[in-house]
């Protein structure tokens, strides 16, 4: 879990959008490992190129729990059109090693209150 500070450079794409910004802010929460379990919807999958897919809220909440230390977050693009959106970047970790990112979201509807599925590539 992240500790201290986390320097966070956030996408010119949000600013007119909030679905944009709400991609952004998820991106953020799976990179750094702090989320709220609402945004996530129970049934939620989370298929991740560099481990096993998890299932349900509390397996991604699980998996998030041991994310290592985050120094800084950029995002560079959060793009998001009806159901889907998706968000791509870096992370520096405290370690020294710079890790980049994209997050492929699919929401519950339209409206994109919660992710029912995710799509990690690094």
């Amino acid at each position: 879990m992240t500790t201290g500070p986390t320097e966070i450079i956030g996408s010119a794409d949000c600013g007119n959008s909030p679905k944009n910004a709400f991609v952004q802010d998820i991106a953020i929460a799976l990179e750094t490992g702090v989320a709220s379990v609402e945004i996530f919807d129970p049934e939620i999958t989370w298929a991740r190129t560099s481990t096993k897919t998890l299932e349900g809220q509390a397996g991604v909440l699980q998996a998030l729990s041991s994310t290592p230390q985050v120094i800084r977050v950029v995002v560079q693009h959060a793009i998001s059109h009806g159901k889907i959106g998706a968000a791509n970047g870096d992370t520096l970790l405290a370690n020294g090693v710079k890790r980049p990112f994209c997050h492929v979201f699919e929401f519950t509807n339209g409206k994109a209150r919660s992710v029912v599925s995710i799509t990690t590539y690094r």
